[in-house]
């Protein structure tokens, strides 16, 4: 927390969640109920606070590069539905196996600590990806950095761009959401602008798709206007 960046921001969501889950599990060990609760709830309020989107957004600002304005994307229900799933099992030897070590129960003990190190080694960087999308507005365009959605960063220059605003709901723009939840972005385009969706074992080489308006999902949708109209981007 005391370094706000990328890194960081994964960092500080991936392990404030286990707070409440050692307030549960000393709960279940039969800690005193007053013990619990002066963990439980700055606990809770932390974890509140780091998924928040303004923290989402300190934190990716800080590591921006000149002058930029970093929007953190949200999470595809899919993507985010594996990660929470994936983190759920991890969170759990993370806690379990030094207590079973320090119980000497080897046998618990060993293979949980085993398997909190390998997820740890092989999910971060999938855990990170998170943290790395974002919707970019610079002096030359937009730019959207998103790798787990798109294989290659898409860019929009400023003399390409009609407008941006709230996605209409009868709307034809290319959703680039993944899909996720709440409201979305339509960024429109006057002239036809490529990307290519990310790798996947369906489709290794992704699938490019060309188009005059495509759909993003910024975690503050209402800021992300007000940037982009301080910048003069037209507001459709």
């Amino acid at each position: 927390l005391s370094i706000p960046s990328v890194r960081s921001l994964t960092v500080a969501r991936l392990g404030t969640p286990l707070a409440p889950v050692a307030a549960v599990v000393a709960a279940v060990a039969g800690a005193p109920g007053v013990d619990v609760a002066l963990l439980a709830a700055p606990a809770t309020i932390a974890v509140i606070a780091a998924f928040s989107a303004e923290f989402g957004r300190c934190m990716v600002q800080a590591s921006a590069y000149g002058d930029e304005d970093r929007l953190p994307l949200r999470s595809p229900v899919p993507v985010g539905t594996a990660a929470v799933a994936s983190w759920v099992i991890w969170a759990a030897a993370v806690v379990a196996a030094p207590l079973l070590l320090a119980a000497k129960n080897w046998i618990g003990g060993v293979p949980l600590a085993a398997l909190a190190v390998a997820a740890t080694v092989l999910l971060g960087p999938r855990w990170h990806k998170m943290s790395r999308r974002w919707l970019v507005l610079v002096p030359a365009g937009i730019v959207v950095h998103d790798p787990v959605v798109l294989a290659d960063t898409l860019m929009v220059r400023t003399d390409q761009l009609l407008g941006i605003g709230l996605a209409r709901t009868d709307t034809q723009a290319a959703d680039l959401t993944g899909p996720a939840s709440g409201y979305a972005v339509q960024i429109d385009t006057s002239e036809t602008v490529s990307t290519v969706f990310a790798f996947t074992p369906q489709e290794p080489n992704g699938r490019a798709i060309h188009m005059t308006g495509f759909l993003v999902a910024p975690s503050r949708p209402g800021e992300a206007l007000r940037l982009a109209a301080a910048r003069r981007i037209p507001i459709r």
